[in-house]
């Protein structure tokens, strides 16, 4: 018999371990199943009409930080918890806050395409204002890593103007190795100037450049007014589903049919509907949810399409929701359009 003494010591031991276990970091993430979002409540139109059913975006679940050893061995026995390779998830030399910094930028952007598209789809106002370039991420070891930071705008070159990413582009191919390149940027309010050396990228030295991916810097205004409100929800792979709602609350008429229509994928300008990561998560995030159609990226019939994933996730969960594949905005519209009232 184990006598009160060894209890206790082994107690210690065992919680020593546990709490060891807890702090040990692996280079993964864990990716899952996120939620299912209603977006009446985060979109308002101004005098936008109500719907009888929803649409739904939906979303991965991903870890802040890389992965304790205990979320490892949680994630290898869990249905759709998926460890992700930090090389994988990040940018070379990005940090987290950068990383998410990025995700949050990217969601903003999504938005911006999403109004566009519907309201020009609505035949309603739409102006565009050009401000500059967002820093998107800054690669380890050139010149700029230690200048410029994740969301820097550059709003000048050479105490130029500079109104979007195709000319920040054409300016800086026109450079040569050692050169050095002026920038006016904004952070956080504040006008900085900074110098930045053309160097030779550190993964193919015969190239050049400043060393940072960029966006545009594009502001939009409609009529009627818009408010979207996605808190810290980040990415681009709701842009679909935004601009139908969006173009559903501009519309006389319901799309919705008063069904649950859950779905995913980035959209362009052009309506273009694009792949997105975790399509099985947001799968049973949206059967979670009670949804009854599920919009997935076709990808023009791409054997590894989102859709094909998405209709594989839908057996294994016995779901009855419905996968649909998209390629376009129009393709979604025609789809919703054959709808009978539920």
């Amino acid at each position: 018999m184990v006598s009160k003494q060894k209890r206790i010591t082994l107690f210690i031991i065992a919680g020593t371990i546990i709490l060891l276990l807890n702090f040990i970091k692996l280079p993964y993430y864990l990716n899952m199943p996120g939620d299912a979002y209603e977006l009446p409540p985060i979109i308002e139109v101004e005098g936008g009409d109500d719907s009888e059913g929803k649409f739904m975006m939906t979303t991965v679940g991903v870890s802040r930080g890389k992965v304790n050893v205990l979320t490892y061995l949680w994630a290898k026995v869990a249905p759709y918890h998926d460890l992700i390779p930090a090389e994988q998830m990040r940018s070379r030399g990005e940090t987290d806050q950068e990383y998410f910094y990025r995700q949050l930028h990217m969601m903003d952007m999504s938005q911006n395409v999403a109004v566009a598209v519907a309201y020009e789809k609505a035949n309603k106002k739409v102006n565009y204002q050009y401000n500059g370039v967002f820093v998107m991420s800054v690669i380890e070891g050139m010149d700029a890593r230690d200048k410029l930071e994740v969301g820097d705008r550059i709003f000048e070159v050479e105490g130029k103007p500079i109104l979007n990413s195709e000319e920040f582009i054409e300016y800086v191919g026109s450079l040569t190795q050692g050169d050095q390149i002026q920038l006016s940027i904004e952070r956080e309010g504040t006008v900085l100037n900074k110098v930045v050396k053309i160097s030779p990228f550190p993964t193919d030295p015969s190239k050049f450049g400043v060393g940072i991916s960029l966006v545009t810097d594009r502001e939009i205004e409609v009529e009627p007014k818009i408010k979207i409100n996605t808190d810290t929800v980040g990415g681009p792979s709701a842009g679909l589903m935004f601009t139908l709602e969006i173009y559903n609350q501009l519309l006389e008429g319901d799309l919705t049919k008063g069904y649950k229509i859950a779905g995913t994928g980035t959209i362009n300008y052009e309506g273009v509907v694009g792949p997105i990561g975790g399509i099985k998560h947001k799968v049973v995030a949206a059967d979670k949810a009670g949804a009854d159609y599920f919009l997935a990226p076709n990808e023009m019939n791409a054997i590894d399409s989102n859709f094909n994933e998405a209709v594989k996730t839908a057996a294994e969960l016995d779901t009855e929701m419905e996968i649909i594949p998209i390629d376009t905005l129009e393709d979604a519209i025609e789809f919703l359009e054959t709808l009978d009232e539920k």
